[in-house]
């Protein structure tokens, strides 16, 4: 179906634009993955470049569902007027990219969505002070994006041609010649950029010897299509892929893995054994002696973002190394890192022979580090979903490919994430892996599933037997109350202790002990076998060896095992099965 095409770029313009995008990353995801001249089997610069604009759509989105709920609530807040502003909009869509940036490509992609930002913010609030009706034409898309083009370059270490940061200056180049409205803008970047993207095999050998174009630029020249579409209401023509000669070459197209003081193309040469990627609070002034530093430690250095607020992503040799450096210059949070295992981009061809896949693996969504080491050592592929922060759909598809296997079962363990974990299925089935959802609501739920796994009997049946165990298994949590709210068992205040159990709150009560005892109470009272519970990195030392206690004296045909799940966000998980 066509789109409504958008005449300016204003706030309704950023949030079609970031949809489309997301939507035709999502088509193209595979295609991008696979000409990644990374030396793995299952390459991610397509994913990675998803789960940033992922990222961007939700920060978008949530500005708007809060424009939307300010229309239907008196008082402070948002001024629901005529939604949000345009340097609104662009700034949640700058800062989503800027703190879900995954990989090279991604953080580039979202310091050029930042640099983007930046003109249209300050030309929209040059012509309308306060924000209403804002604004910009054919001219001011000009004019970002150059800006986002020289922003990009300006962030990476040492700029390699034939990549992304090629591709984005063509198309800003292309842009500057076009006269008329955003939409001739537009498209005059769409094909000065696919023209870029066709001629990146002659830049860099590593992509002429694959028989591929540049896998980052090939996502830009997507998400140009989609400003194409945006404004026109059509999409162009898709760009045409060869497929590679070279299935796994030495040396990744974008530069993310490119060797500072050696060949373009890598040969021979053994690179760094991490990734490293943190968000990082720090001054201008401490991320450029930062910059320094790492760039002495390794390669691929990227550092975008700004205003006390930056993304920072390195291979390095020392991981440790380049985590202190980002203490020694600010806070470092959201630290990822990663090692470039057997097959990695600095590995040479005849080292990688092709890992068969196993039969079948188990991926779970987990809540806390403890937990994570629990179904790891119990076999499983763990995604951990720190607190605010659950795994986005791109994530888990990761996750599915790390387990390679033929078959998955997938657990996402929280009932929020059911539909997440629905589309990151459907995404790996596309992808020939058979893949089962046991609709699993907690962490302890999980437990049950995982415990009578077996990868020897057939797949069928190996889920029902998970499923049934999980769904015999009634859980709850206890947690601290954040603000005053009305519950199922009354009104809370900010700081009561709830107890929660099958997903609505039963007890409200002051002492966690207390409401943990209650809570078991009640759910023992429908019978039981085995209690588990998995004590939160808050929870009081005290709580697992009362309950353990109370179990033992009143109810004495049931047993009880205890997990540390560390920083999980609930004080307690409690199962009963």
């Amino acid at each position: 179906m066509a789109q409504v095409p958008q005449r300016f770029f204003d706030a309704l313009a950023v949030r079609t634009w970031c949809g489309l995008s997301l939507r035709a990353l999502g088509r193209a995801r595979e295609e991008i993955d696979a000409i990644n001249v990374y030396p793995v089997a299952d390459g991610d610069t397509g994913t990675n470049l998803y789960l940033t604009v992922e990222s961007a759509v939700a920060a978008v989105e949530a500005v708007f569902a809060a424009h939307a709920v300010g229309a239907g609530e008196p008082g402070p807040g948002p001024d629901p007027g005529e939604g949000p502003s345009l340097a609104e909009t662009v700034g949640a869509m700058a800062h989503g990219a800027l703190i879900g940036a995954r990989g090279n490509s991604g953080t580039i992609l979202a310091q050029l969505l930042r640099g983007l930002a930046q003109v249209l913010t300050a030309d929209a609030e040059g012509a309308h002070p306060d924000g209403e009706g804002a604004r910009t034409d054919g001219t001011g898309l000009r004019a970002a994006l150059r800006h986002a083009a020289e922003s990009a370059r300006q962030a990476v270490a040492h700029p390699v041609e034939g990549t992304v940061l090629t591709v984005a200056a063509a198309a800003a180049d292309a842009a500057d010649g076009a006269e008329g409205d955003c939409a001739d803008v537009a498209r005059a970047a769409y094909d000065g950029a696919r023209a870029a993207l066709a001629a990146t095999p002659g830049q860099l050998p590593a992509l002429e010897r694959a028989g591929v174009v540049d896998a980052g630029g090939h996502g830009l020249v997507t998400v140009l299509a989609a400003l194409v579409e945006t404004f026109t209401g059509r999409a162009p023509e898709p760009v045409t892929v060869p497929h590679a000669r070279v299935a796994h070459d030495p040396v990744d197209p974008v530069g993310e893995c490119s060797v500072d003081g050696g060949s373009v193309d890598g040969e021979g040469s053994d690179g760094p054994a991490f990734e490293v990627i943190y968000l990082l609070e720090a001054k201008d002034a401490a991320v450029a002696r930062l910059r320094q530093r790492l760039d002495a430690l390794g390669d691929s250095l990227v550092v975008v973002g700004g205003d006390g607020l930056w993304n920072v992503h390195v291979h390095v040799d020392d991981a440790g190394a380049a985590v202190e450096a980002g203490v020694e210059a600010g806070r470092p949070y959201r630290i990822r890192i990663t090692h470039f295992g057997h097959g990695d981009a600095h590995t040479t061809h005849s080292e990688r022979p092709p890992r068969e896949r196993t039969q079948r693996a188990v991926v779970a969504v987990v809540p806390g580090e403890g937990l994570a080491g629990l179904y790891t050592e119990a076999g499983a592929t763990a995604v951990l979903a720190r607190p605010g922060e659950p795994p986005a759909s791109g994530e888990l598809v990761q996750a599915v490919r790390r387990a390679h296997a033929r078959e998955v079962v997938l657990l996402p363990n929280d009932a929020e994430l059911r539909h997440t974990a629905a589309a990151a299925a459907e995404q790996a089935r596309t992808e020939g892996v058979r893949v089962a959802l046991i609709p699993t609501r907690s962490a302890v739920q999980g437990i049950a599933a995982l415990a009578v796994h077996e990868p020897g009997r057939r797949f069928d049946e190996d889920v029902v037997a998970m499923t049934s165990a999980a769904g015999a298994t009634r859980y709850a949590e206890v947690a601290v109350a954040e603000r005053q709210a009305w519950t199922t068992a009354g009104i809370c205040q900010a700081g009561d202790v709830l107890g929660l159990i099958d997903g609505d709150v039963a007890v409200i009560g002051a002492d966690v002990t207390e409401v943990a005892a209650t809570v078991l109470d009640r759910m023992l009272a429908a019978g039981g076998e085995l209690v588990t519970l998995v004590l939160g990195e808050e929870a009081p030392e005290s709580v697992a060896g009362r309950l353990e206690t109370r179990v033992r004296q009143a109810y004495l045909a049931v047993d009880t095992v205890v997990y540390r799940g560390g920083r999980q966000g609930a004080l307690l998980l409690v199962g009963v099965e």
